[in-house]
């Protein structure tokens, strides 16, 4: 398994393995998102435990309609900003770079501290109830459609999020384009119904994506590492794939891999299962192939075997764990010093609510 210890490089940025740890809700900040101690301790353990990087939670970047759950983390204030910077400062110490995932909510919102309202591409409503675990309950909302300028006013407050992301010391910015949030969203014809240049074909769906990391990236400059997230399931929507298959995503990674972006994320339920029908590529293999840029992949993949042959097989080039990571937050050390991995115990974890628990912060 040297595979999963072999340094890397995305970006500016040398990592000392290839294990990541993936984004993770966890609903543990203050009322108005600014994270606090136990955020920090959350995540230093991770780094303490020898990952090469950190991914945050998905924060909100701005203080519109971007905030998806209660608690969670923002980076859209100088205050957020202030507060996320020790806890940078803690991982970094370690060993580890640190990365902010940017999120906006989209119609799958379940709990604004500024607003009640919801928005999407279109006029949408997620089908299904949101989640418990989360402070939700009942059905979502029918978001409303945003005008061409209230696109802008949403770019907008990615950009200066990620100027934050700077100020405060992250290593690096991931733009959340998966799992049927906002950007998701648009990527989706179940969605995105515009008539505009936002809507109808693959191209035009993915044009806000495209913009969006280059209008960051001109914020940013290229010593922040920048990457986005992208899945075919939303997490309003297990069985979602994209109705063209593997032309979608020839479309969709070209169009990624033409921009300045510096590595793409792949979100799945399984990495190594076929992504579009029995015998097809997985979903990173086809970001491999489309996009040439450094791959992050993720599902499934807290066997350390398997782990290491999705990069021995060169599908991606990094492994991002969740789960394994909550019950083992010293994964890469446990695997390379031979010892057992713990079960993930997702009861404990997850109930009555997803906010860290004191058993977590033993480590």
């Amino acid at each position: 398994m040297n595979e999963l210890f072999a340094k890397g490089s995305i970006g500016n940025h040398i990592l000392k393995n290839r294990y990541i740890v993936g984004p993770m809700t966890r609903v543990s900040s203050e009322e108005d998102g600014t994270p606090n101690e136990r955020v920090q301790q959350y995540y230093e353990r991770f780094a303490k435990g020898g990952f090469a990087a950190v991914i945050t939670e998905g924060v909100y970047p701005d203080t519109n309609h971007s905030q998806a759950y209660r608690y969670q983390g923002g980076l859209a204030t100088e205050k957020h900003a202030r507060a996320w910077a020790p806890i940078v400062e803690g991982v970094k110490s370690h060993g580890a770079l640190m990365i902010a995932q940017l999120m906006h909510g989209g119609a799958q919102t379940q709990g604004n501290h500024y607003t009640d309202v919801t928005v999407a591409p279109s006029e949408f409503s997620p089908p299904a109830d949101k989640v418990e675990v989360y402070y939700g309950s009942g059905p979502f909302p029918t978001a409303k459609e945003l005008s061409k300028q209230e696109i802008e006013e949403v770019k907008q407050g990615f950009v200066q999020s990620a100027k934050l992301a700077s100020q405060a010391g992250f290593s690096g910015v991931e733009l959340h384009g998966a799992n049927g949030y906002l950007l998701d969203e648009f990527l989706s014809e179940v969605s995105n119904k515009r008539t505009d240049e936002y809507g109808g074909s693959v191209e035009n769906r993915v044009r806000l994506l495209i913009e969006l990391i280059e209008e960051v990236r001109a914020a940013v400059g290229t010593e922040m590492m920048l990457g986005i997230r992208i899945s075919q399931l939303k997490a309003t929507n297990g069985s979602y794939v994209w109705p063209g298959g593997e032309s979608d995503a020839r479309i969709i990674f070209s169009a990624l891999g033409k921009t300045s972006v510096d590595y793409i994320h792949i979100s799945d339920i399984d990495a190594s299962a076929p992504g579009f029908g029995e015998g097809t590529k997985t979903m990173a293999q086809a970001a491999k192939q489309y996009a040439n840029k450094p791959i992050i992949t993720c599902g499934d993949l807290g066997d350390p075997e398997k782990a290491a042959r999705v990069l021995k097989r060169g599908e991606a080039d990094y492994i991002a764990i969740a789960r394994q990571a909550l019950a083992n937050p010293d994964t890469p050390n446990r695997v390379k010093e031979g010892k057992p991995l713990d079960h993930f115990d997702g009861k404990a974890v997850m109930t009555p609510q997803a906010y860290v628990k004191d058993f977590e912060l033993e480590y």
